[in-house]
């Protein structure tokens, strides 16, 4: 398969990219780097499949937002564009340009406890997995489309200075990314952890 990984600078992306390069053609594509895309850039989306044709799938790691005070204007709208709106339009474009039987693999998020800060997060995250499931019924030509929802990760807990224990190692997380472009899961949201990946 020829798979683009949107996010592949990234801790998540990298590891999803190695993953998959065993395998599969893996087109590395970041804000920065020779392959462009932003998905704060409408534009820059639909140049993505111009420059990398003949896709069979696509893969978003790219999004994320920082912690948000709630009466934070400017901050929470970017953060929704970008976590949000701007995975939602790259499923919509991608559901043109894949090829028959293609896989869309977005990704939401999990908070274990609500903290300040975080209602932004919470709320892209759930209308990203309402969104999946209700997408995955109008799928065209056999494409599907799933969202993975880590929580912590490992790595970038320890990278803050806190305990990654308390994380989800990346490699375990990468592994629930392929799993949604190889299997055939339609809908769903897989959540990885050091047991295993979890369907909610």
């Amino acid at each position: 398969m020829r798979i683009i990984v949107i996010g592949a600078t990234g801790t998540i992306g990298a590891a999803v990219a190695a993953q998959l390069e065993r395998a599969h053609e893996v087109v590395r594509a970041s804000r920065r780097g020779p392959i462009h895309v932003d998905l704060d850039d409408p534009a820059s989306i639909d140049r993505l499949f111009v420059t990398v044709p003949d896709v069979d799938a696509v893969i978003s790691c790219a999004a994320s937002g920082k912690l948000t005070p709630l009466d934070s204007d400017d901050d929470f709208y970017r953060g929704i564009q970008g976590k949000l709106f701007g995975q939602v339009l790259l499923a919509r474009t991608a559901l043109r340009r894949l090829r028959d039987g293609g896989s869309i693999t977005l990704t939401s998020g999990v908070f274990e406890r609500a903290e300040r800060g975080m209602a932004f997060g919470a709320l892209a995250n759930g209308g990203l997995e309402a969104f999946v499931g209700a997408a995955a019924v109008e799928m065209p030509r056999g494409i599907r489309v799933n969202a993975v929802s880590p929580g912590w990760v490992a790595e970038t807990l320890e990278s803050t200075g806190r305990d990654g224990a308390d994380g989800t190692p990346v490699e375990d997380v990468a592994r629930a990314y392929v799993e949604a472009v190889q299997g055939f899961r339609q809908g769903q949201i897989l959540r990885p952890s050091r047991a295993g990946v979890l369907v909610v």
